[in-house]
């Protein structure tokens, strides 16, 4: 059961200050200063800047530096002016997911790497594991009104997300492809923290879960329309273009967050040694250690679905993947000077039990997404294009239930009862998709089914669901209020690297039974070691075989998919027990 408290009421005020994100203009002459300028209630569609925007080296030392103070009057600001500036980056990176899911088939045979297509994935959600807290936490070294703004956090992300677009569409194989993708990866990072920090920055925390709704909107937009976009691309001119293409888009972005949210100007103590002194303070260590013990894990576990379980090359990285995981842990309780994952907020029991559904969710969600696309190209024989469409009806779907999960939370002004049916729902869903894609038959319209209730129960089919936006909103309303930016920031965290793991269990389980089961059925004499090699590393060949033969691979990948789902059922489970441990709070208007 969840324990309930009430959370400390907020105090309201007239505006005495600036919003300096939005310009001077947003509040020269406090609400009536402008039109875009209103006052904030539970029912509007808008909400009160609840956290100090100044340096917590500045602030006075109450031991509450980071958050506003019980007399201080709150700011006004209207979200809608800023919303469609950020909208183009959040539509931007939430299509660069679902490009990959419909098109890493295709990119994995052309590139005679097929049975490494999970690189493609993880090496963008490795350097997005990393830098997502990095943002959080320069946000709160530099503070927001001291030489690095939200604003140039967030230019910088769009400017490397960009580049990394760029040398994907250029790549000539897998290796430069996954290393331009995690150079984009350390630009997505930034793209989802800092605008949730902003978001949390200028709206009151009960209207926080319908300004999400709106954002899920935008992202769901993208999610919904990456797989068509990556799909129709790849099977016309081509899947580089689905990068390349994301440039010019990411240039539009820039222009626009540039041209609306305003840098605040540099205060007092912002010289160069100041700076320096202040870079120093970055936990560097920290995201070395959480990048060694991510990257082994995955190097294990893809060596060993591919090389061999026993083999040294798969069993050193998998024994050093908890000494380096415990490095982090000490390094970010006992050596980090402003850790970026810090004990006290990461390991408070609330928290934690929130990060963990948030970790195991998105871990069982992204796992599937990216082996189901897999299951219609390879054991369904659809093109690049039909498999990007067959996400469409879910994502649809779980809009509705993300902007409704917004509804209910603000009315309500509760959130865990709508987690724990979420992520009960998404674990029930794993039924009829085992049984459609070959336990009981193999079914494209089954599998769509059961996609739908995975996109209700996930609430929505993406990494903003509403089970997860709900589970975010318990996250900021446990944390204290000098460690709102760092908690969000690593809820971020937990769910870039549980969708990194996911996807690396899932793909793992799912390439092992493929190798078994077609070294278990193929019977064409000498040729059988040859097609199994060739059927691993492309697509295309299943369609130069013999029928009866390409129906056998065919049967293999479905074997495979159905076994997928093992990992998929144990993470979601972690999940809601992770969930019934979460604290409700009483949200305040």
């Amino acid at each position: 059961m969840a324990v309930e408290e009430q959370a400390p009421q907020e105090v309201a005020g007239t505006t005495s200050e600036t919003a300096p994100l939005l310009g001077s203009a947003a509040s020269a002459q406090g609400d009536t200063a402008a039109p875009h300028i209103s006052k904030f209630n539970g029912n509007s569609g808008h909400g009160t800047f609840s956290r100090d925007t100044a340096d917590p080296e500045l602030s006075s030392g109450n031991g509450n530096t980071g958050g506003a103070k019980d007399n201080e009057p709150k700011i006004k600001v209207n979200l809608a002016q800023p919303l469609p500036a950020l909208a183009i980056g959040i539509y931007l990176v939430a299509m660069d997911q679902t490009l990959t899911i419909a098109t890493y088939g295709k990119m994995g045979s052309d590139l005679n790497a097929l049975n490494n297509t999970s690189w493609i994935a993880t090496s963008y959600f490795l350097t997005l594991t990393t830098f997502q807290p990095l943002y959080g936490r320069l946000s709160d070294i530099f503070g927001r009104k001291v030489i690095l703004s939200p604003t140039e956090c967030l230019l910088f992300a769009y400017s490397v997300f960009g580049i990394g677009c760029l040398g994907c569409g250029l790549a000539q194989d897998i290796i430069q492809l996954c290393i331009a993708r995690g150079v984009a990866g350390m630009g997505g990072g930034g793209m989802n923290a800092v605008v949730s920090i902003l978001v949390t920055d200028l709206v009151s925390l009960r209207d926080r879960g319908v300004w999400q709704g709106y954002i899920n909107i935008v992202f769901g937009a993208g999610i919904a329309s990456g797989g068509p976009i990556g799909g129709l691309l790849t099977d016309t001119i081509g899947w580089r273009w689905a990068f390349a293409g994301q440039f010019p888009i990411a240039i539009l972005a820039w222009i626009a967050v540039f041209t609306v949210l305003q840098s605040p100007p540099e205060t007092a103590g912002g010289g160069t040694d100041h700076w320096r002194q202040k870079l120093l303070r970055i936990d560097f260590l920290g995201a070395f250690a959480l990048s060694a013990a991510a990257f082994v894990l995955l190097y294990g576990l893809d060596n060993g679905a591919n090389e061999g379980w026993g083999r040294p090359v798969t069993v050193v990285p998998l024994t050093l993947t908890p000494v380096l995981f415990a490095v982090f842990v000490f390094v970010e309780v006992r050596v980090a000077t402003d850790p970026f994952a810090p004990g006290h907020v990461i390991l408070d029991p609330p928290l934690l039990a929130a990060y963990g559904a948030n970790f195991f969710g998105v871990a069982a969600q992204m796992g599937f997404l990216f082996f189901i696309a897999m299951f219609y190209q390879a054991a369904m024989a659809l093109t690049a294009t039909q498999s990007g469409l067959m996400f469409v009806p879910s994502t649809v779907l779980g809009l509705t239930g993300s902007l409704g999960g917004g509804l209910v939370m603000r009315r309500t002004g509760k959130y865990y009862g709508l987690m724990l049916a979420g992520y009960s729902i998404l674990l029930l869903s794993i039924v009829p998709l085992v049984l459609f894609t070959g336990a009981l038959t193999k079914s494209v319209i089954g599998v769509v089914v059961g996609m739908a209730f995975l996109a209700l129960g996930a609430s929505i089919s993406n990494p903003r669901a509403a089970a997860i936006t709900t589970t975010l909103i318990a996250i900021i309303a446990n944390c204290a209020p000098e460690d709102m930016a760092i908690a969000v920031a690593c809820s971020y965290l937990f769910r870039s690297l549980g969708t990194t793991i996911g996807i690396s269990l899932s793909t793992a389980v799912l390439q092992q039974v493929l190798c078994t089961e077609l070294a278990a059925r193929l019977r064409d004499g000498g040729r059988a070691a040859e097609i199994e090699a060739r059927v691993r590393e492309s697509l295309d060949y299943i369609w130069t075989l013999p029928p009866p033969v390409a129906a056998t691979v065919r049967d293999c990948y479905a074997v495979a998919t159905t076994w997928a789902f093992l990992p998929v059922a144990l993470l979601a489970c972690l999940c809601l027990v992770s969930t019934a441990f979460i604290r409700e709070k009483k949200l305040d208007r």
